[in-house]
């Protein structure tokens, strides 16, 4: 007997929705029926464009949270039972899986959280073409699915499924790079690997060594640690410093958990911000045009480096559809990157006469790699490379526990009237920390500018019960007090009834 269930009803039921990275929600509610619906609709969706039918391969991987191996189960049942074959990639970053769905032109998806504590988890999925898009997300919401009778009543799958075919994604994304970038390109470097973790952490370390360089492992971790790119724990901090001072490094490396965000420090163990690799790796690539979140440094434009920067929403999603529109104008090279600092190759580019594809999607390893080699070839460390860019400083942190109910109200009472009135209201609040705001920007939730330069941007969270703030400043210490004086202000202020 089947149950059909219509997508857009059991994200109600369940909490578990689309945010920026595909769906996520709590484990507790991310159960085998769920995940099974889910992927059964994302596959009904793709049946309907062309890039599904019964006897199609599709790729799952996963992160090394514990909730992992049973949501990779749950959504391979989805695909034997749609009349798909699974690819198991096994533990792998999610663009390693991605890569590997692309090339072969079948779809994929990976089960992660991404920097999210292990409480939760998610589906990221990638069409044969790229990443799943907003439109798509909205089409698989459209989907009502068949469930069959294969579930308790807690909603687990009743019986174990058999073995997939068992798929080696990591060397092929190994020798993406290596090919790319030749055997040589790290050689002379001693390079910390920061690996907790990480599901890449394997992958990382073996990257240093086939490029020439000396890789020291440090900081592994059998239990899940939620590594934030955009806002790098005290203690993440306090190590990398350390590990830096005792060890003689010359950079560190490491991800968040699904590897597709990077983390790197230079020689003095200071952690870069993610748009500023961004621009570095974009430069170390010769790329012309640019797609990045309206939150990102705006170093990228005042450099000059670039022919046409294009900001976004924040999401991958938003940023791949504005480079799309870049290589339809017909810019020669495009990329996109992020504040978490994952890049995005939207065309091929050619280093030092290797050529090296495009790969559309969120990746960690590019602009640590591209920045790595830019640095040796210009024969200065990585604080120098940083230092040729004009300063402009971001930081970022977050109000936790703070429901999207609770961000959204505030928003809105911020934006409220016409924007004499906003730019009024957002300077009796602010003012003492910024002065006088004199300009706002709404394309993703409310980023004001003020009179003497500084930015506060505030964004609610679209998947965790969290607020977003952004700072930019003229020093980065000025970016981290703003930040936390406009987040400790935010805390405690009550919007009106």
């Amino acid at each position: 007997m089947t149950q059909n269930i219509p997508i857009a009803a059991l994200m109600t039921q369940s909490g578990v929705a689309f945010g920026t990275s595909g769906a996520r929600g709590l484990v507790s509610a991310m159960t085998d029926r769920v995940c099974f619906a889910y992927t059964t609709a994302f596959l009904q969706h793709l049946a309907v464009i062309g890039q599904f039918a019964p006897g199609t391969a599709v790729a799952i991987a996963g992160d090394l949270r514990p909730s992992s191996p049973r949501i990779m189960a749950a959504c391979a049942a989805a695909v034997r039972h749609m009349g798909g074959e699974v690819n198991h990639c096994g533990f792998v970053p999610s663009p390693a899986v991605a890569a590997h769905g692309f090339a072969n032109g079948i779809p994929s998806l990976m089960v992660t959280g991404s920097h999210i504590p292990d409480d939760r988890n998610g589906i990221k999925f990638n069409r044969i073409d790229g990443e799943v898009l907003k439109p798509d997300e909205m089409a698989i919401r459209a989907q009502s699915v068949d469930l069959p009778d294969l579930f308790d009543d807690a909603g687990m799958v009743k019986e174990v499924a058999p073995d997939e075919t068992v798929v080696d994604a990591a060397t092929p994304y190994i020798a993406r790079y290596v090919d790319a970038f030749g055997a040589d390109a790290l050689s002379g470097m001693t390079l910390g690997v920061y690996e907790h973790s990480a599901v890449g952490r394997d992958i990382l370390v073996a990257l240093v060594e086939a490029l020439g360089g000396t890789a020291m492992s440090l900081g592994r971790s059998d239990r899940f640690i939620p590594v934030d790119t955009e806002a790098v724990r005290p203690e993440d901090q306090a190590l990398a410093r350390q590990w830096a001072a005792e060890l003689g490094l010359d950079a560190i490396l490491s991800t968040d958990g699904d590897s597709d965000r990077p983390l790197l420090a230079d020689e003095n163990g200071l952690w870069m911000r993610g748009d500023v690799l961004g621009i570095l790796s974009a430069r170390a690539l010769g790329i012309a045009a640019i797609a990045t979140p309206v939150s990102c440094n705006s170093a990228v434009e005042l450099s000059g480096l670039f022919a046409a920067v294009r900001r976004t929403r924040i999401g991958s999603p938003f940023v791949i559809e504005v480079m799309n529109g870049l290589i339809a104008e017909g810019q020669a090279s495009v990329c996109g990157y992020e504040a978490n600092g994952g890049f995005l190759l939207a065309t091929p580019v050619v280093l030092d006469g290797r050529a090296l594809g495009a790969l559309p999607t969120r990746d960690a390893v590019l602009p640590i790699l591209s920045v790595l080699v830019d640095a040796k070839r210009r024969g200065v460390t990585l604080s120098v490379l940083q230092a040729q860019l004009p300063e402009r400083y971001t930081f970022s942190e977050r109000l936790q526990a703070y429901p999207a109910a609770q961000s959204q109200a505030l928003i809105a009472h911020l934006e409220q009237g016409e924007e004499v009135e906003i730019l009024k209201r957002l300077t009796t609040m602010f003012g003492a920390l910024a002065g006088a705001a004199d300009e706002i920007d709404r394309t993703d939730g409310l980023r004001i500018h003020f009179a003497g330069g500084d930015i506060i941007h505030l964004r609610p969270s679209g998947n965790a019960p969290e607020l977003r703030c952004y700072t930019e400043c003229d020093s980065a210490e000025r970016a981290a007090v703003l930040n936390a004086q406009a987040l400790a202000l935010v805390r405690d202020y009550s919007v009106p009834a």
